[in-house]
């Protein structure tokens, strides 16, 4: 008589069996997704892909509105004469509009009517050969108040000669300095943090620009102060 044995497993698995993830033959299987899985994702990604394109859009017109600025800077062309010759028809004087040749570039100029303080003023900004600034501030009808302001409470500590004419220095301490002159008719300040030599040199002009013109006149829209 044989004994029977049950046959033992077949520790790899049965003869027909493959590897994990395959079937039978060895092919390996692929996971399907869902179709509505499948159509979330597509969503999800159509819709990153139309938020992009709308934040590009929102933002090119501001970039293509503001241009990168050209190396040496923008430089804007002030006719300083033209506006004061406009402006002496209201300001009752001649304004100085100072002749520097290429040396300072000027980046406004303009009337104020002083309906803040009653102190309406001729003002003109200049950039200095140094790149510093210096602002120039003329009115016929300065007073104590005005002064001080224009000034920022800066105590006189000197004169300097500028154009011939002796010019009241006064120095914040702290860079900010102005130079005040009190000329046919009219006060002229000017005030920034640039160097005397710079000073100098546009206080000489102003002083030629104010010798080329009138006085004080009268103009017929000018009224008389109360």
């Amino acid at each position: 008589m044989q004994e029977k044995t049950s046959p033992s497993p077949d520790p790899a698995g049965s003869a027909g069996g493959g590897t994990p993830g395959s079937d039978g033959s060895g092919t390996p299987i692929k996971p399907v997704i869902p179709a509505a899985a499948a159509k979330r994702a597509n969503a999800s990604v159509i819709g990153m892909v139309i938020a992009l394109v709308v934040s590009i859009a929102a933002f090119l017109p501001v970039i293509l509105m503001n241009p990168l600025p050209k190396s040496d800077g923008y430089r804007p062309d002030i006719d300083v004469a033209g506006i004061a010759q406009r402006a002496a028809d209201v300001a009752g004087f001649t304004p100085v509009a100072p002749d520097t040749g290429n040396a300072f570039r000027a980046n406004y100029a303009r009337w104020e009517a002083g309906t803040g303080n009653g102190v309406p003023t001729w003002e003109v900004g200049f950039l200095t050969p140094k790149e510093s600034f210096i602002g120039l501030v003329q009115t016929s009808k300065a007073n104590p108040t005005w002064l001080l302001q224009q000034t920022k409470n800066a105590p006189v500590t000197g004169s300097r000669n500028a154009g011939g004419q002796d010019w009241e220095l006064r120095d914040t301490g702290k860079g900010e300095k102005s130079m005040v002159l009190d000329y046919r008719g009219t006060t002229v300040v000017l005030s920034g943090a640039a160097q005397l030599d710079e000073f100098a040199a546009l206080a000489d002009a102003v002083v030629a620009s104010m010798d080329s013109n009138p006085a004080v006149t009268v103009s017929p829209s000018a009224t008389a102060a109360p």
